[in-house]
């Protein structure tokens, strides 16, 4: 159904949940590749993902166990980075069909979090359990303190998660946009590109709080409402 002129979209907030098919792969398709095959219970047992803040490693984490699951596998996701983890949280978790760990870097240097996760390595190679590990850098880069692990974490292929292009980034807006109910001109977004952080994360977010200004005010986005969203003029 299209709008018409003027038509507000209706005041329902979508809850996002990231699936791979919703990533914008770029340049990163082959990682993408690699880690869909890992959630339909194919391809390599284990991989691992790096690459800087905003290149989408919890975006692949997160999708890779909703595919998983929706092939009725189960599949457990862990961030490391989350305060308030023990590493007993390992305990147990090679009885899923797929773990996807992100934020390894968070234990570097934490001989009982290395130890434990060393553990989970090999009980999950041995009871065929898949892994998809992430990390802000290869495996080798991390400042691990044992070496078994480093080594653990180099057994399967490693992909460099690099950032969006631009004219990717651009799509991206104007297709959450749509998801939204929202219509994003071109002016709009040619705006928006030109004046805030250009990584696919800060970007649907300002996405979400424009929704929301636009839903409370009732009226689709313009170039001064962004401007005011920016500002964290709401």
């Amino acid at each position: 159904m299209t709008d018409h002129p003027g038509q507000l979209h209706l005041p329902i907030t979508l809850i996002r949940e990231p699936t791979l098919a919703d990533y914008r792969a770029g340049p990163n398709a082959e990682a993408l590749a690699a880690v869909e095959a890992l959630a339909s219970g194919a391809g390599e047992p284990y991989v691992f993902l790096f690459g800087g803040a905003s290149t989408g490693k919890t975006h692949l984490l997160q999708g890779t166990c909703q595919a998983a699951i929706k092939r009725a596998r189960t599949a457990q996701y862990i961030p490391l980075g989350e305060a308030g983890l023990r590493p007993s949280i390992f305990d147990d978790l090679e009885s899923r069909d797929l773990l996807a760990i992100d934020d390894v870097q968070a234990i570097a240097g934490k001989a009982d979090w290395e130890v434990a996760l060393f553990d989970l390595f090999n009980r999950a190679r041995a009871r065929g359990c898949a892994l998809l590990i992430a990390g802000s850098s290869a495996p080798d880069a991390l400042g691990l303190g044992l070496a078994d692990l480093c080594s653990r974490l180099q057994w399967g292929p490693r992909y460099c998660l690099l950032p969006l292009a631009d004219p990717d980034c651009e799509r991206l807006l104007t297709e959450v946009a749509t998801e939204l109910g929202m219509r994003l001109g071109q002016e709009t977004a040619r705006y928006i590109m030109n004046n805030y952080a250009r990584d696919p994360g800060s970007l649907v977010a300002l996405i979400e709080r424009i929704d929301q200004v636009s839903l409370r005010e009732q009226r689709q986005p313009s170039i001064p409402l962004v401007r005011r969203v920016m500002r964290g003029e709401n």
